[in-house]
């Protein structure tokens, strides 16, 4: 019985850990001429430019409220 609630506190660990890791990016799209913040870098460089990574959301949201572009 033991095995089994280490193993589940294991898993439960590790996967707080994987959350935490998320990176939050800045990005203004060029077609919407507007911002917005996403967990994942785009990969259309044409219509959508990277104004900044952060660790976490609310870096972000006070980083987005400070932008000109934005």
């Amino acid at each position: 019985m033991q095995k089994y609630l280490f193993a589940a506190m294991v898993l439960i660990w590790s996967s707080g850990s994987v959350v935490a890791d998320e990176t939050f990016y800045i990005i203004y799209d060029s077609t919407m001429k507007g911002c917005t913040i996403v967990t994942s870098e785009p990969t259309d460089m044409e219509r959508y430019k990277v104004l900044g990574k952060y660790k976490s959301n609310v870096e972000a949201e006070k980083a987005i409220a400070l932008l000109k572009e934005c």
